[in-house]
């Protein structure tokens, strides 16, 4: 999203669960398009919340899993918050060589891409002003 819109829109990433770390090859595919990933952290609704990210501020949550999905329906009861699920490709189990693993996890990369695009339209600001 940074990389489309900068700062015009606020992003904060969240999932299910926290106790991953950002895998590897989603790194490596996002650097093939100038998005750094690395710095990411990954966090849940409950540690935004632990942190001092205000929920209700939030207009829009996209899920990219059912259980996302699940989570995000659950905080609608608390906050008035649109939830949009997008049906994304898990990469995780998909190859067993390095170039099959890439593969998928680009078709991910490429999914989550035009679905920004169609939601949010054409990018903002130049693909070089930021890098993540």
């Amino acid at each position: 999203m940074k990389a489309f819109y900068g700062h015009d829109i606020y992003v904060q990433s969240a999932g299910v669960h926290s106790d991953m770390e950002i895998d590897g090859f989603s790194i490596s595919v996002c650097a093939e398009l100038g998005i750094t990933l690395s710095n990411h952290r990954v966090r849940s609704f409950d540690q935004m919340e632990e942190w001092g990210d205000d929920l209700s501020s939030f207009d829009l949550i996209v899920a990219l899993s059912p259980a996302s999905q699940r989570r995000a329906l659950d905080l609608t009861r608390l906050y008035h918050l649109e939830v949009e699920y997008w049906p994304i490709l898990d990469p995780t189990g998909l190859g067993t060589r390095r170039e099959e693993k890439l593969a998928a996890y680009r078709q991910t990369r490429d999914q989550i891409r035009d679905q920004i695009l169609a939601r949010f339209g054409p990018p903002r600001i130049d693909r070089g002003e930021t890098d993540s």
